[in-house]
């Protein structure tokens, strides 16, 4: 058998994926810490139980590779997964990566260095997610319960792109086994335009007649915002860091990767909002 494993099966990009890969008649397999007993094609992966890993591998040949959420330091379990891929023959990994590199965080560099120095390997450099601004992240709980964005990033902007668009661009590297990705092996993601936390602002204000204001804090204070929101303080620390770069300017970037991959461009903003305006606290009819 052959087919690609899915890991963060059930989580916003990974589902995404699944339901394309599905729609395609790709075989799959759903990898997950809680599978559901319902899918045929799932199975229990944890990162921290090794002996979880070769039965989710076993007979797989293409691998989407989501790593440990909320932590710094991925590579301790991310490592000997790769090497059990490589001895198990998988012939593609895509790694879902970040744009958006975490200060003090230097393994996550390095798990793209191997991923992109392997035969078939591709890293996805997602920019920031639309999907963050809606609830159960720390960002979207506060826009629905206060109407408030909290940042620490200033007037600085991000190319932020849906979790589908990224799941698009995976999915059009790992349907068909006989696609070669493009020698660069790395894809900057990120949707048509950059914009503030400002900016995203007026725009959900825009669409769904809810005022929307944002209030500027230190980065100390978001750390403290995003422990409380249950975040593990060091990697807390690490995101509201990523802020003060956000405010310089390092992640002003915009690409054309999502249309190259996929053949139309990313959704904007404007667009994800309008579908979304109930979980942004909407009333689901009104728009400017």
């Amino acid at each position: 058998m052959t087919g690609v494993l899915v890991t963060g099966g059930t989580g916003k990009t990974g589902g995404a994926l699944v339901r394309l890969l599905r729609g395609n008649g790709v075989p799959l397999r759903v990898a997950s810490r809680h599978p559901s007993a319902d899918d045929p094609d799932a199975v229990r992966f944890d990162w921290e139980d090794p002996t979880t890993h070769p039965a989710a591998l076993r007979g797989m040949d293409r691998i989407f590779l989501v790593p440990p959420v909320n932590s710094v330091d991925p590579i301790l379990s991310v490592g000997p997964f790769l090497a059990e891929a490589r001895r198990l023959g998988v012939r593609r990994v895509v790694l879902l990566g970040s744009a958006i590199v975490l200060p003090n965080a230097p393994s996550a560099v390095e798990m793209a260095a191997r991923v992109r120095a392997r035969p078939g390997g591709v890293v996805l450099r997602a920019s920031g997610f639309m999907q963050n601004f809606l609830s159960p992240h720390p960002v979207g709980e506060r826009i629905l319960r206060h109407g408030e964005v909290h940042t620490a990033a200033g007037e600085g902007a991000v190319g932020w792109i849906d979790a589908r668009d990224v799941a698009a661009a995976a999915s059009a590297l790992l349907a068909d086994p006989g696609v070669e990705p493009d020698s660069q092996r790395d894809y900057l993601l990120t949707g048509p335009k950059a914009l503030s936390y400002r900016d995203a602002a007026a725009i959900i204000t825009a669409r769904t007649g809810r005022k929307v204001r944002v209030v500027t804090v230190g980065t100390e204070e978001q750390a403290f915002a995003y422990r409380a929101a249950g975040m593990p303080s060091e990697f807390a620390a690490a995101v509201a860091a990523v802020e003060d770069g956000i405010r310089r300017g390092l992640h002003d970037q915009v690409s054309t990767a999502v249309l190259d991959l996929t053949g139309r461009p990313p959704r904007s903003f404007d667009a994800f909002v309008r579908e979304h305006r109930i979980g942004l606290g909407g009333n689901g009819g009104f728009e400017h």
